[in-house]
């Protein structure tokens, strides 16, 4: 066993509630606290001198200075494995051009999809790794990683598997979702019907046969697929035994309620998610996941995180890093600046980005500083914990443990 401190404060996250709002007080801080781990998971946690006290044979890891500890963040949405970079597309939007006409000078997620094929697997590889290893430098240790910039059978694999040699080379979780649904590529010869059939027989089977996700998403969107395809193809790809996740109500409403009729663990984005659907989403056990990210990059409205959480609903909020709309990837400012605008507790980022999140992924051994629970947090030096969200992601971590072990 080993036992970790003393800690200024901390901030468990303890006896939360998954689903609804939260309030500051409800938090358990511990003042001057350790963290005893045993086999990779949290034992104990408590006061450090009693916690020393009472386990006198046991290695004691000092923490030198002020520091507080919290669980570790969960970012449960990012497109972090692509080629390229668009960041001309970023200063044609701020100069007013549309989306079609960026598309049409070679831009948007076309561009990603040709950029991605044409980078060589080193390539990929060594670009996910440095993402991967910035966000665990911010204390990010549980990551989704979509594909869906491949769009055929030969990209798709190719991403997926990159993503598989990259869980064999960090300490970080990844969990990568086969998004080969993002839109119809421009070089398929046939409708949208035809190629989510395509997916379905010529994809996700050897998705499945290589172990290569357990996830599958798709774009529900005017621009992309139409509301009744997309759930007859999520029906199936259930089907085939994987959990689907639904990139929903971005620009138009509608498709949030499609993901909660078939039973999908999150629907991400939600910007434009109307009352009476928030209130469905709310009765469900679908995660609603804000992406903050996409709003700052788009200059688009922030997800009505506030009435969801008042409604009762399970609120995530992810980073949604990706090379086109959301090209900053600091989940932390992104969810300080989402509190801002839509009057979030610091209990309600905190669950957001940690417990609820990993809820989204299902993943329920982390999350919460709890006895059982997987050894992942992360410390600062500040002697109060709302000094995180105060600073906007300029108060960087000190260190980021996974499985009890810190790793910076």
């Amino acid at each position: 066993m080993k036992l970790i401190g003393p800690f200024k404060q901390v901030v468990t996250l303890a006896n939360l509630p998954l689903r609804g709002k939260l309030f500051d007080e409800q938090l358990e801080i511990i003042v001057d606290g350790g963290i005893l781990i045993q086999n990779e998971k949290i034992q104990k946690v408590g006061n450090f001198e009693v916690l020393k006290s009472e386990n006198q044979y046991i290695e004691i890891e000092a923490i030198e200075g002020e520091q507080i500890v919290l669980p570790a963040f969960v970012d449960s949405h990012t497109h972090i494995c692509f080629g390229g970079n668009r960041a001309n597309d970023f200063a044609m939007r701020n100069a007013g051009k549309t989306y079609l006409e960026i598309a049409e000078s070679g831009g948007g997620i076309w561009s990603s999809v040709q950029h991605t094929r044409n980078a060589s697997e080193e390539e990929l590889l060594r670009t996910l790794l440095e993402r991967i290893n910035l966000l665990i430098s911010l204390g990010i240790t549980t990551i989704e990683v979509k594909s869906g910039y491949g769009l055929d059978v030969e990209n798709e694999l190719k991403m997926l598997r990159i993503i598989k040699k990259a869980q064999e080379q960090t300490k970080a979780t990844l969990v990568p979702t086969c998004l080969s649904a993002h839109l119809k590529p421009r070089d398929f010869e046939g409708n949208n019907e035809e190629y989510l059939q395509y997916i379905l027989t010529e994809i996700l089977p050897k998705v499945k046969e290589e172990n290569l996700a357990k996830r599958v998403d798709i774009f529900i969107e005017k621009s992309a697929f139409q509301p009744e395809e997309s759930k007859g193809f999520l029906l199936k790809t259930k089907e085939l035994g994987f959990e689907i996740t639904v990139h929903a109500d971005q620009f138009t409403a509608g498709s949030s309620r499609i993901a909660v009729e078939v039973g999908a663990k999150s629907a991400d984005h939600l910007e434009a998610t109307i009352d009476e659907d928030i209130e469905f989403l709310a009765k469900s056990d679908t995660v609603a996941t804000a992406l903050p990210g996409a709003s700052l990059g788009l200059g688009e409205k922030f997800t009505p995180a506030r009435k969801l959480l008042d409604a009762g609903a399970i609120l995530a909020i992810a980073s949604d890093w990706n090379p086109g709309s959301a090209p900053m990837g600091n989940l932390i400012t992104q969810a300080s600046i989402l509190a801002t605008f839509e009057k979030l507790t610091t209990a309600e980022v905190l669950a957001g980005i940690t417990f609820r999140s990993a809820f989204a992924l299902a993943l329920e051994d982390r999350g919460k500083l709890e006895q059982g629970l997987k050894a992942d947090f992360v410390t600062y030096t500040t002697n109060n914990f709302q000094n995180i969200l105060y600073n906007q992601g300029g108060l960087i971590a000190e260190n980021v443990y996974i499985d009890g072990k810190k790793i910076k």
